[in-house]
């Protein structure tokens, strides 16, 4: 699987920084745990003064990027959502997917996940979960570590070598005292995904819950997304449920290897 990093925009002449940056840094302010601002709260977390944040908040209003709520707050808009899910990697693999994650989730009833690499993350698209399943930190739309993940396990173990490098280089986070955070141990867990095929992440982000995931290929044979399923510690066992995640992931890259170009 091939990584990229996003461009930054260009700054404008003179070294300020130009309108793509700001209505981007706008955008960016935005998050899972900000998801409605004031204009004063867009102003100080993009640093712009509060006449400029006006004047760009009120076009990307315009625009369908932005919305106002009935208490004068903003939240990203429908527009933006439209737009966005045309990205192939976003609701395109989701939409061929579900029938896998569908029927991985009638055989485990617990929680079952798409993600995909995104830097030295890992990015939730879908997630089906049960009721009483095991609580997790991730959700769709959500990012995290992938060294922490089941998924970002597969994922990084398919990833350029180039890439899985600069990935040790930098720091591990710790979130439990079973999290692989030896660059060494790591190297070695991401050769032992190659070789089997799949990964059992044990309590590394909690230390209730364990993942299975496995590689989906597209059409050229590259890994450009993982499936999951995240059990409660103990129950059920979770190599138990290896050749039903196996299964799922090669009956999606079967459907992307017959409609190349797709999704």
């Amino acid at each position: 699987m091939t990584t990229t990093e996003m461009p930054g925009p260009v700054p404008a002449q003179g070294g300020g920084r130009s309108v793509a940056s700001r209505v981007l840094s706008v955008l960016g302010a935005f998050s899972s745990e900000r998801r409605r601002m004031s204009l004063s709260d867009i102003s100080r977390r993009t640093e712009m003064p509060l006449t400029t944040a006006h004047r760009l908040v009120s076009e990307l209003v315009s625009w369908g990027a932005l919305e106002r709520d009935r208490d004068g707050r903003y939240q990203i808009g429908l527009h933006l959502w439209e737009v966005a899910a045309l990205a192939p990697r976003g609701l395109g693999l989701r939409e061929a997917a579900m029938p896998y994650l569908e029927d991985l989730y009638e055989v485990s009833r617990q929680h079952v996940q798409l993600a995909v690499l995104d830097g030295a993350e890992v990015l939730y698209l879908e997630r089906i979960s049960s009721r009483d399943a095991v609580g997790v930190l991730s959700r769709v739309g959500g990012r995290f570590p992938a060294h922490a993940t089941g998924v970002g396990l597969v994922l990084l173990a398919y990833a350029p070598p180039q890439a899985q490098e600069r990935y040790l280089a930098g720091p591990l986070a710790s979130f439990t005292a079973r999290t692989v955070t030896d660059p060494a141990r790591l190297r070695s867990v991401l050769a032992e995904v190659r070789r089997d095929g799949y990964v059992i992440s044990d309590r590394q982000v909690t230390l209730d819950a364990v993942s299975v995931a496995a590689p989906v290929r597209d059409a050229s044979d590259e890994v450009v997304a993982a499936l999951s399923v995240v059990v409660r510690h103990g129950d059920p066992q979770p190599g138990a449920l290896v050749p039903a995640v196996v299964t799922a992931a090669r009956g999606l890259s079967r459907w992307l290897r017959s409609h190349p170009g797709r999704p």
